[in-house]
Protein backbone atom coordinates (compact mmCIF):
# COMPACT_ATOMS: atom_id res chain seq x y z
CA UNK A 1 0.00 0.00 0.00
CA UNK A 2 1.54 3.30 -1.04
CA UNK A 3 1.23 6.50 0.92
CA UNK A 4 -0.60 9.51 -0.46
CA UNK A 5 1.63 12.01 -2.19
CA UNK A 6 1.81 15.43 -0.63
CA UNK A 7 -0.01 18.19 -2.47
CA UNK A 8 2.69 20.59 -3.74
CA UNK A 9 0.26 23.53 -3.66
CA UNK A 10 -0.75 22.92 -0.03
CA UNK A 11 1.28 24.49 2.80
CA UNK A 12 0.04 23.18 6.16
CA UNK A 13 -0.18 25.74 8.97
CA UNK A 14 -1.98 23.86 11.75
CA UNK A 15 -3.90 20.64 12.20
CA UNK A 16 -6.39 19.45 14.79
CA UNK A 17 -5.09 15.94 15.50
CA UNK A 18 -7.42 15.36 18.43
CA UNK A 19 -10.49 15.90 16.24
CA UNK A 20 -9.94 12.59 14.45
CA UNK A 21 -9.74 10.84 17.83
CA UNK A 22 -12.70 12.55 19.51
CA UNK A 23 -15.01 12.56 16.48
CA UNK A 24 -16.12 10.13 13.80
CA UNK A 25 -15.55 12.03 10.53
CA UNK A 26 -18.21 11.72 7.81
CA UNK A 27 -17.63 14.41 5.19
CA UNK A 28 -14.80 16.92 4.70
CA UNK A 29 -15.28 20.29 2.97
CA UNK A 30 -12.59 22.82 2.03
CA UNK A 31 -13.60 26.39 2.88
CA UNK A 32 -11.93 29.73 2.38
CA UNK A 33 -11.29 32.01 5.35
CA UNK A 34 -12.17 35.68 5.49
CA UNK A 35 -9.15 37.26 7.22
CA UNK A 36 -7.63 40.66 7.84
CA UNK A 37 -4.09 41.58 6.71
CA UNK A 38 -2.19 41.04 9.99
CA UNK A 39 -3.93 37.68 10.46
CA UNK A 40 -2.62 36.46 7.11
CA UNK A 41 0.90 37.49 8.08
CA UNK A 42 0.57 35.60 11.38
CA UNK A 43 -0.59 32.52 9.47
CA UNK A 44 2.44 32.77 7.20
CA UNK A 45 4.52 32.59 10.41
CA UNK A 46 2.46 29.47 11.43
CA UNK A 47 1.10 31.21 14.53
CA UNK A 48 -2.31 29.52 14.71
CA UNK A 49 -4.01 26.93 16.89
CA UNK A 50 -6.99 24.81 15.84
CA UNK A 51 -7.73 22.88 19.06
CA UNK A 52 -11.38 23.27 19.89
CA UNK A 53 -12.24 25.12 16.67
CA UNK A 54 -15.71 24.47 15.30
CA UNK A 55 -18.08 25.98 12.75
CA UNK A 56 -21.62 27.13 13.37
CA UNK A 57 -24.42 28.06 10.97
CA UNK A 58 -25.79 31.54 11.60
CA UNK A 59 -28.54 32.38 9.14
CA UNK A 60 -27.29 31.57 5.65
CA UNK A 61 -23.61 31.86 6.56
CA UNK A 62 -21.09 29.62 8.32
CA UNK A 63 -18.72 31.05 10.96
CA UNK A 64 -15.61 29.49 12.49
CA UNK A 65 -15.36 29.84 16.27
CA UNK A 66 -12.34 29.41 18.59
CA UNK A 67 -9.67 29.53 15.89
CA UNK A 68 -6.73 31.23 17.60
CA UNK A 69 -4.46 33.32 15.37
CA UNK A 70 -1.72 35.05 17.35
CA UNK A 71 -1.42 38.82 16.90
CA UNK A 72 1.16 39.76 14.28
CA UNK A 73 4.30 40.99 16.03
CA UNK A 74 4.96 43.92 13.64
CA UNK A 75 1.36 45.13 13.42
CA UNK A 76 1.01 48.91 13.63
CA UNK A 77 -2.69 49.18 12.74
CA UNK A 78 -5.77 48.23 14.68
CA UNK A 79 -5.62 45.51 17.31
CA UNK A 80 -7.49 42.36 16.25
CA UNK A 81 -9.01 39.87 18.70
CA UNK A 82 -7.02 36.60 18.31
CA UNK A 83 -10.11 34.40 18.81
CA UNK A 84 -12.65 36.44 16.85
CA UNK A 85 -15.37 34.65 14.93
CA UNK A 86 -14.33 34.36 11.27
CA UNK A 87 -16.71 33.83 8.35
CA UNK A 88 -16.10 30.83 6.10
CA UNK A 89 -16.35 31.19 2.33
CA UNK A 90 -18.46 28.33 0.96
CA UNK A 91 -20.71 27.68 -2.03
CA UNK A 92 -24.45 27.51 -1.39
CA UNK A 93 -24.55 23.74 -2.05
CA UNK A 94 -21.80 23.18 0.54
CA UNK A 95 -23.69 25.30 3.08
CA UNK A 96 -26.87 23.29 2.42
CA UNK A 97 -24.94 20.02 2.86
CA UNK A 98 -23.64 21.26 6.22
CA UNK A 99 -27.10 22.52 7.24
CA UNK A 100 -28.67 19.14 6.40
CA UNK A 101 -26.01 17.27 8.41
CA UNK A 102 -26.38 19.52 11.44
CA UNK A 103 -30.20 19.79 11.46
CA UNK A 104 -31.29 16.30 10.40
CA UNK A 105 -28.47 14.07 11.58
CA UNK A 106 -27.34 16.05 14.63
CA UNK A 107 -23.73 16.28 13.47
CA UNK A 108 -21.07 18.79 14.52
CA UNK A 109 -18.82 20.79 12.21
CA UNK A 110 -15.18 20.67 13.39
CA UNK A 111 -12.04 22.18 11.87
CA UNK A 112 -9.41 19.62 10.85
CA UNK A 113 -6.63 21.53 9.07
CA UNK A 114 -5.60 25.08 8.32
CA UNK A 115 -3.41 25.62 5.26
CA UNK A 116 -2.52 27.78 2.29
CA UNK A 117 -3.46 26.53 -1.16
CA UNK A 118 -2.08 28.59 -4.06
CA UNK A 119 -1.69 31.56 -1.72
CA UNK A 120 -5.21 31.47 -0.28
CA UNK A 121 -5.92 30.58 3.36
CA UNK A 122 -8.16 27.51 3.55
CA UNK A 123 -9.60 25.43 6.35
CA UNK A 124 -10.79 21.83 6.08
CA UNK A 125 -14.00 21.45 8.07
CA UNK A 126 -15.74 18.13 8.63
CA UNK A 127 -19.20 16.94 9.49
CA UNK A 128 -18.55 14.73 12.49
CA UNK A 129 -20.23 12.90 15.33
CA UNK A 130 -18.71 12.80 18.82
CA UNK A 131 -17.37 9.44 19.94
CA UNK A 132 -18.20 7.87 23.28
CA UNK A 133 -15.58 6.33 25.57
CA UNK A 134 -16.05 2.81 24.20
CA UNK A 135 -15.63 4.06 20.62
CA UNK A 136 -12.36 5.74 21.56
CA UNK A 137 -11.10 2.53 23.17
CA UNK A 138 -12.01 0.59 20.01
CA UNK A 139 -10.07 3.11 17.93
CA UNK A 140 -7.01 2.73 20.15
CA UNK A 141 -7.31 -1.07 20.03
CA UNK A 142 -7.54 -1.11 16.21
CA UNK A 143 -4.59 1.25 15.92
CA UNK A 144 -2.47 -0.95 18.21
CA UNK A 145 -3.42 -4.08 16.24
CA UNK A 146 -2.51 -2.52 12.90
CA UNK A 147 0.78 -1.26 14.34
CA UNK A 148 1.57 -4.77 15.62
CA UNK A 149 0.66 -6.28 12.24
CA UNK A 150 2.92 -3.81 10.41
CA UNK A 151 5.73 -4.59 12.85
CA UNK A 152 5.36 -8.35 12.29
CA UNK A 153 5.46 -7.98 8.48
CA UNK A 154 8.36 -5.55 8.48
CA UNK A 155 11.28 -6.98 6.53
CA UNK A 156 9.57 -10.28 5.61
CA UNK A 157 8.80 -9.47 1.99
CA UNK A 158 12.15 -8.22 0.76
CA UNK A 159 13.11 -9.07 -2.80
Amino acid sequence: MSKKKADPDKILIASNKKARFHYEIFDVVEAGLSLKGPEVKSLRDSKARLEGAFARLEGSRVFLHHLYIAPYSHNTGEEIDPERTRPLLLHRKEIEKIRKGVDQKGLTVVALELYFRKGWAKVAVALAKGKRGADKRDTLKRKAQSRELERSFKGKFRV
